[in-house]
């Protein structure tokens, strides 16, 4: 019986403190971008054309691999997620100069 009570405590507490510190990354990314629309879709974790690299990386974290190349007007880089295989990569999104410009999802 006492596991029990133990094992409840351990997931009350695992509750508050996810919401403790959900709302805690909310209070930081408010103070940090200023737009409550922008905090919404970084918490969503979701990503959009013209977000820029920071925003990107406070919504989808650090991508598992880069790729990046000089062009003539600007600087494109393809940030990969989600790792499927070899070289292959479920989300890879492209960058021109700091901007979101697409993406392509499988």
């Amino acid at each position: 019986m006492k596991w029990i009570a133990l094992i409840t405590l351990g997931f009350v507490v695992m509750v508050v403190w996810n919401v403790y510190s959900s709302k805690k990354r909310r209070e930081y990314l408010l103070h940090k971008y200023g737009d409550e629309t922008v905090v919404n879709m970084i918490m969503k974790r979701t990503f959009w054309i013209g977000q820029t690299s920071e925003q990107l990386l406070d919504s989808l974290g650090r991508p598992l691999d880069i790729s990046s190349k000089v062009m003539k007007t600007r600087y494109r880089e393809i940030w990969k997620y989600n790792k499927t295989g070899s070289n292959r990569y479920g989300l890879r999104i492209t960058l021109d100069d700091g901007f979101v410009q697409g993406w392509d999802e499988k």
